[in-house]
């Protein structure tokens, strides 16, 4: 590679104003909070049961929720014990599976908005689209569950 061809290569993103540009700031957000959530799994053990946050609904009924068990599941996964994890919650690797690839695809995502930006409307629509999919193949038991007990009310 010459000078000519790095020195144009490092001015190719020079333009962009991130503030300007919401799709990149929910990006990173997102990308962001995913991160916060996997330091979470590693910083809280599972095996000292030291969760700061509690299941509500637990505390107030004495029952488990559908989602009890996520944030066990979720350190078991980070440290490799994916048996144990299935455990807890059994949908806590698919969630962590969603988590996860929505960390790469944001991640992706943003580089090809930044260097493709004759393509941008069409990258959003197929971002949103196929994070759609992704979230309902992830989280469709837990819609289920919900759905089911409101209906249990009538």
């Amino acid at each position: 590679m010459t000078l000519s061809q790095k020195r144009n290569n490092s001015h190719r993103f020079q333009g962009v104003r991130f503030r300007d540009e919401p799709y990149l700031i929910l990006n990173i957000f997102f990308a962001g909070v995913i991160i916060l959530m996997i330091v979470y799994s590693g910083i809280f053990s599972p095996d000292q049961n030291n969760y700061p946050v509690v299941c509500i609904h637990e505390k107030i009924t004495g029952s488990p929720c559908f989602s009890c068990g996520l944030s066990h599941s979720f350190s078991l996964i980070v440290r490799g014990r994916i048996g144990e994890a299935y455990e807890w919650n059994i949908y806590g690797m698919r969630v962590f599976l969603f988590f996860m690839s929505q960390l790469f695809l944001r991640i992706g995502f943003s580089l090809y908005y930044l260097k493709y930006t004759n393509t941008r409307k069409q990258l959003i629509i197929i971002d949103s689209i196929g994070s759609g999919v992704l979230f309902l193949l992830a989280f469709w038991p837990f819609m289920e569950n919900i759905v089911s007990g409101f209906l249990k009310q009538f």
